[in-house]
């Protein structure tokens, strides 16, 4: 009998050209280009605005950092810190409403049938379609001859509250991730609608509300176009991107202290950052749900 030998399966090569090292060295690479940008702007804020743009540049935090702070200040009128209030309250109700909305609305779509059901998740579909430019003046005629709410910081976060992006993210999220069995046997346990999706939808769905709370925070955040529609112009009312570009007088000023200017843009940063911080995972698992297939 003649044995036929079984030939050997060929190495598996590795994907990685450099191997771990490789890997691990690429990572601190792109680790380090992320986060020196941000590590200059900190040390610079506390330099003075003439050794700003020096060569070599500094390094190491100076000690002007109380200066250029009373500088902003005095560039804001003293309304710097009141228009970082209303950032930060436009941004918090554009983002709770939203997540409210945008998750019930999501619920019902992925939970519930009715009639003319897929006509209107079509049509909400459908609005995605349409460019933001294009809503810039309608918006503006509505809030300003219709509602009257035109300079008020209500313009910003009202017209947000159920968009379609956010429905259309939830209810992907909810078909995928909550059975409808569990649903049915909370309404057998004597659950009331509204209490099955507090008590039971919501805490499946953190990581989905996590990745849609961090983007619409962010977007409202640093809305400066919809300010400037909508006239945010007192010192009273402007929000910080619109104080920003105010205090630096615009793209024709060279003249101006870089110093506030990187105060402020520091003021601007640091919600952004520690939100980051908290929520990063939550957001990578929302982002990275329904990827791998079992």
């Amino acid at each position: 009998m003649t044995t036929v030998a079984t030939p050997k399966p060929p190495r598996r090569q590795s994907r990685l050209p450099f191997g771990r090292v490789g890997l691990w060295l690429f990572v601190g690479i792109a680790c380090f280009l992320s986060v020196i940008p941000f590590y200059l702007m900190f040390v610079w804020a506390t330099l003075p605005g003439a050794q700003i743009f020096t060569v070599p540049p500094h390094l190491w935090f100076g000690d002007s950092l109380v200066s250029n702070f009373q500088k902003m200040m005095a560039a804001t009128d003293n309304y710097a810190l009141r228009q970082f209030w209303n950032s930060l309250y436009i941004a918090t109700l554009s983002t709770v409403t939203t997540l409210f909305f945008c998750s019930l609305a999501g619920f019902a779509f992925a939970m519930y049938d009715f009639r003319g059901k897929q006509y209107l998740f079509g049509f909400i579909l459908i609005t995605m379609l349409i460019p933001p430019l294009v809503m810039d003046i309608p918006s503006f005629l509505v809030m300003n001859n219709v509602l009257h709410w035109i300079g008020t910081p209500r313009t910003l976060w009202v017209p947000g509250m159920a968009n379609a992006f956010g429905i259309f993210l939830m209810r992907q999220y909810i078909v995928s991730a909550l059975p409808k069995s569990l649903i049915e046997a909370a309404r057998l346990d004597g659950a009331t609608e509204f209490g099955i999706f507090l008590k039971v939808v919501v805490p499946l769905i953190r990581p989905i509300l996590a990745t849609l709370g961090i983007v619409t925070f962010v977007g409202s955040w640093n809305n400066f176009k919809g300010a400037l529609i909508m006239r945010l112009s007192e010192d009273s009312t402007m929000t910080l991107p619109l104080s920003l570009r105010t205090i630096t007088g615009g793209a024709s000023n060279v003249d101006a202290d870089w110093g506030a200017t990187l105060m402020m843009v520091v003021l601007t940063v640091i919600p952004l950052l520690i939100i980051f911080l908290f929520a990063s995972r939550q957001v990578i698992s929302g982002l990275t749900s329904g990827a791998v297939k079992d």
